[in-house]
């Protein structure tokens, strides 16, 4: 493989791989379930996920492996820990990969109601997979530029909202109740608060993709710790952020979960051309999701192959350095 991720790769995959359809469409199931108090859990999830990363980043630093999760298992755990931790990640990798494609066939829904569902999940599963057998650095101009319009528009979107909060257009909002007027802060109780806690936790995957690609980034000791220390908070402050400002300008029981709760309450507020704008900008968040995942499996299965853990014939990379066999 190849070492051809910068920095601003680096820190653009592990941002985007987190900004998905958790966010985007699986926080309107945390907050349907919960209610407001899911600002709360998506804080607690953050603070435990920096511990997390603050390890990985360690173990990447040391070991800048493809491997990640099992490579370190192997190393200091033994080998059937490396195969439990390998083959755990490559299952996660593709299940997370599918959600995001059948979110994105959701998504356009928004568009074609009547296409089945599973053209357009197939569709994008072949446009993501011929994407990934172009060389590491194609990878990362990709989602770097992608990452980058998801951002913009998450920026955008609290940057509205905060507007709107604070009076601009005529949308009746009445400063902050919307978060205690409709059966309190934790309108559901401490138990359903709990069982929050697994899709808010779930919307933080696919930032650990950070180590997998630790094996193709320029001056890993440089650059990794960079990008942990600079991403965790933001994918927090856009989380909390965009989240709450949903939640104080739209009651928490009228939260969609028909589509993306952003898109939906866009269109209840009457901003319709705003609503189609974001179901683009949310369907790139899908893909650029499915694509990071897509990429993670494929490296983690090559690591799996390499250290004869998987069949040894997926243990090949092509001129480009892509393990082309384990994709």
């Amino acid at each position: 493989m190849h070492r051809e991720l910068k920095n601003r790769h680096l820190q653009m995959i592990s941002l985007g791989s987190a900004i998905g359809t958790g966010l985007f469409l699986i926080s309107g199931t945390s907050v349907q379930t919960a209610g407001p108090i899911v600002l709360v859990g998506y804080a607690i999830a953050g603070i435990v996920l920096y511990g997390v990363m603050r390890m990985l980043g360690e173990m990447a630093v040391a070991h800048p492996v493809a491997g990640s999760w099992s490579a370190y298992a192997r190393e200091y755990l033994g080998k059937p820990a490396g195969f439990i931790a390998g083959w755990n990640w490559w299952y996660v990798c593709v299940v997370v990969c599918m959600v995001e494609l059948t979110a994105a066939s959701e998504f356009m829904a928004f568009w074609f109601p009547n296409l089945p569902r599973w053209i357009t999940t197939a569709v994008c599963l072949v446009l993501i997979t011929a994407a990934n057998t172009f060389n590491v650095k194609a990878f990362g101009e990709f989602e770097f530029y992608f990452t980058l319009i998801k951002v913009t528009a998450v920026i955008a979107m609290i940057v509205i909202g905060i507007a709107i909060i604070f009076g601009a257009g005529d949308y009746n909002v009445h400063g902050l109740q919307n978060l205690w007027a409709h059966g309190g802060f934790a309108p559901k109780g401490l138990g359903a608060f709990m069982i929050s806690l697994v899709a808010i936790t779930f919307s933080f995957g696919g930032i650990e993709s950070l180590g997998t690609a630790a094996g193709e980034v320029e001056e890993p000791a440089r650059n990794i710790p960079r990008a942990i220390n600079q991403v965790l908070l933001r994918i927090l402050i856009f989380y909390v952020g965009a989240i709450g400002v949903m939640l104080i300008i739209w009651p928490w029981d009228q939260v969609g979960t028909e589509g993306s709760p952003f898109v939906l309450m866009l269109v209840g507020l009457g901003i319709g051309g705003a609503a189609t704008l974001l179901n683009i900008v949310v369907l790139t968040a899908a893909l650029s999701v499915a694509n990071v995942m897509t990429y993670s499996n494929a490296r983690v299965l090559y690591d799996l192959a390499a250290s004869g853990q998987a069949p040894r014939f997926l243990a090949h990379t092509n001129a480009r350095g892509v393990p082309v066999r384990a994709l």
